[in-house]
């Protein structure tokens, strides 16, 4: 995998959480934070943190922005500046931005600026907790169209040993395996032969009736 650039600005738990996460997959992490104490705790698990007051166009002008492949934005409680920052990231030429809102109205003027995604990681948060309680066998689950999803389910105790060969999944159940999560390793398109082992999770595409059903057993 390309080792990657990111800037992330902000070190609250969202993006302390973001930059330790890209810095343990691989990738150089600038984080960037107006408090010195933010700056010293997140340190050691970046590839660089610099104390900075990223209001100031000069400061972030300083950074060359536009040579790093995506930044993100995760300013607190503090609106103004999240939007000042963001119209200076993109008007500094930052190829992919991706921000936090606080509400629904500050992440309309983040999308009206031209922020390429933004994200509410407590609301997201809230919804996987939620499903997680409701179905606790789904991890993660996304829905393509009215038919189909993607759903990241826990491995169906009467498949342990077995291999996706064996069980025919497609033929039987309708969907496809995408990757197998094994200890926190995703193996894209696992070879058909490949035991399943107790602690897998499965990343499974198909109709929604048809995953829902391989959930179930």
């Amino acid at each position: 995998m390309k080792t990657k650039q990111y800037l992330v600005v902000g070190m609250g738990r969202f993006g302390t959480s973001v930059a330790k996460s890209l810095c343990e997959q691989g990738h150089e992490v600038l984080a960037i934070d107006g408090q010195k104490e933010a700056v010293d705790d997140i340190a050691p698990f970046v590839t660089e943190a610099v104390q900075l007051d990223v209001t100031d166009e000069a400061a972030l002008t300083s950074l060359d922005v536009a040579s790093f492949d995506a930044a993100i934005v995760s300013i607190g409680t503090d609106t103004r500046a999240s939007i000042l920052v963001c119209v200076l990231l993109k008007e500094l030429g930052v190829p992919y931005l991706i921000a936090k809102a606080n509400d629904d109205l500050h992440a309309k003027v983040l999308t009206k600026i031209g922020v390429d995604r933004v994200v509410f990681p407590e609301r997201d948060m809230g919804a996987r907790l939620a499903r997680s309680i409701v179905s606790p066998s789904v991890l993660e689950l996304m829905n393509l169209s009215d038919d189909y999803q993607i759903m990241e389910i826990i491995l169906p105790e009467n498949w342990e040993g077995k291999s996706l060969k064996t069980l025919d999944v497609r033929r039987k159940y309708g969907v496809n395996i995408l990757a197998v999560n094994r200890n926190d390793l995703f193996m894209v398109s696992p070879a058909p032969d490949m035991p399943l082992e107790k602690d897998d999770t499965l990343l499974v595409l198909g109709k929604q009736q048809d995953v829902e059903e391989l959930r179930q057993r």
